[in-house]
């Protein structure tokens, strides 16, 4: 069996592992189950084995680092986010948090399945500007960023469901099973807290591949714009945080606003405006 095959195999095999577990998540919301989420946990662990296989079987195939496009750097980010979500469950033990993170994982998969032609998926030799180890760098720090920014993204939208059930008095089972509110709130700062300064570096790390690339480190490229505005959204949490006490709900909208522009800078940019970056959409 050949690597290109190897690849496309370890693409699938993490498109149905992610989806089992994505689906074992949400049944958990409503049936508790521990045998049962523990299989999702374990589907998790194995669609970022191969999630990771994937990349490096990539590696192999092209003689590069697998960051170069809009394909590789969409399986980066789902491995970023199956990461952070089992840094999350190891440390806090809240798997209910997987119904609200490991969707998300999977519908990049599915976007790749259905948006993305065969031709765009492979392997191709690099165009000057991408020849360079700055982006290998730019992009990890990305993976690393995105992933801890979907997991907060899935806590902000647990504390706003949970804070609606507690001030309609509701008291399903559901509701007691979340995390309490305080809870959720600290878990998504402290994953905004670690994302941020690798959300830094994508941003450091880009200018320095675009001297590389273009002779300049900043040009006002639609991409370039959109990741600063990315950043001072995450910059405008924090510093409300430590200087204004912003917590709870305030603090969950604030996140779920930053992801909001994390997914628009790469789909939003690579495919509705041009610029420099456009051929990251391919």
């Amino acid at each position: 069996m050949d690597l290109v095959t190897l690849e496309e195999y370890s693409y699938t095999v993490t498109f149905i592992a992610y989806g089992i577990a994505s689906l074992i998540y949400i049944v958990y919301l409503g049936y508790k189950n521990e045998n049962m989420v523990r299989i999702a946990t374990l589907a998790t662990i194995v669609g970022l084995i191969t999630n990771l296989a994937f990349l490096v079987l990539r590696w192999m195939i092209s003689g590069r680092a697998p960051f170069a496009n809009g394909y590789e750097f969409l399986m980066s980010f789902t491995a970023g986010i199956a990461g952070a979500y089992l840094v999350a469950e190891w440390k806090y033990r809240y798997k209910i948090i997987g119904a609200f993170v490991m969707p998300i994982a999977w519908l990049i998969l599915a976007w790749i399945a259905m948006k993305m032609p065969d031709y765009s998926r492979s392997a191709t030799n690099l165009m000057p500007a991408l020849q360079s180890n700055w982006l290998s760098i730019h992009v990890a720090t990305a993976m690393v960023s995105y992933g801890a920014f979907a997991l907060s993204l899935g806590t902000s939208i647990m504390y706003l469901i949970k804070q609606s059930m507690e001030n309609s008095g509701s008291r399903s089972g559901f509701s007691k099973r979340m995390p309490s509110l305080d809870a959720l709130d600290d878990i998504s700062y402290k994953f905004i807290a670690v994302a941020f300064p690798f959300l830094s570096a994508v941003i450091i790390t880009g200018a320095i591949w675009a001297e590389y690339a273009w002779g300049r480190y900043w040009s006002w490229d639609p991409k370039e714009t959109w990741s600063l505005i990315t950043w001072l959204v995450y910059a405008a949490y924090l510093h409300a945080r430590f200087t204004y006490g912003w917590r709870g709900s305030k603090a969950a909208w604030m996140s779920i606003v930053g992801f909001i522009f994390v997914l628009f800078t790469f789909f939003g940019v690579n495919y509705f405006l041009s610029g420099l970056h456009s051929y990251g959409g391919s």
